[in-house]
């Protein structure tokens, strides 16, 4: 699986690459509901995709990283998530259970170490998940959390992992929406976290 990288990118000695993690999280802590979203903000979905597609440079791009379970909950006309390079995490499947243009790797540090060979991928997101989620956090290469706070409970049978101590709130990032938003009688809020440790 690594030929495959190093042949799709060229080798770059640049320092260890560090990732950040996306994730919408409603007051009871879910993430998830068999499969899917509990919740339809489509403001939300659209801050997704333009956070985990945005980046300074044109020639590059960006990685987003899932377990298998996430990626087969992405409905399968989105799949893989366009303009952006899809990494699985799965020690059961297979490469060629997967669309040619999606990475496979067994771990979450095997994945970075292999991506952090290529001086094409400008920022790596985590998107799940829990488990994905709980180790990322944990992780030296842990940049920042961009997190959707909903102030409401759902029903949820998938939930985020206990935030760390060691993430602050980064207040006035130019690049988040500010403030508490509204959807469908839904109000919720962007809030990034930083590791400092």
């Amino acid at each position: 699986m690594g030929k495959i990288l190093t042949s799709l990118f060229p080798f770059s000695t640049s320092k260890m690459l560090k990732f950040n993690l996306i994730v919408a999280v409603c007051e009871n802590s879910g993430i998830g509901l068999k499969g899917e979203l509990p919740w339809r903000l489509r403001s939300e979905l659209k801050y997704f995709s333009y956070t985990t597609r945005r980046r300074e440079n044109p020639k590059k791009q960006n990685a987003v990283i899932m377990g298998r379970k996430t990626f087969y909950c992405i409905p399968e006309n989105k799949r893989p998530l366009l303009g952006r390079l899809n990494v699985v995490l799965s020690r059961t499947l297979k490469a060629s259970e997967l669309p040619t243009n999606v990475l496979l790797y067994p771990s979450l540090e095997e994945a970075m170490q292999q991506l952090e060979q290529s001086d094409q991928i400008e920022t790596v997101w985590i998107v799940g998940g829990s488990a994905v989620y709980k180790e990322a956090m944990a992780s030296q290469r842990c940049h920042r959390i961009y997190l959707t706070k909903i102030y409401k409970d759902f029903d949820c049978d998938t939930f985020f992992p206990a935030i760390p101590l060691d993430f602050v709130e980064v207040i006035g990032d130019p690049e988040t929406p500010q403030g508490i938003q509204e959807e469908e009688g839904i109000r919720y809020e962007y809030i990034v976290l930083e590791k400092m440790s």
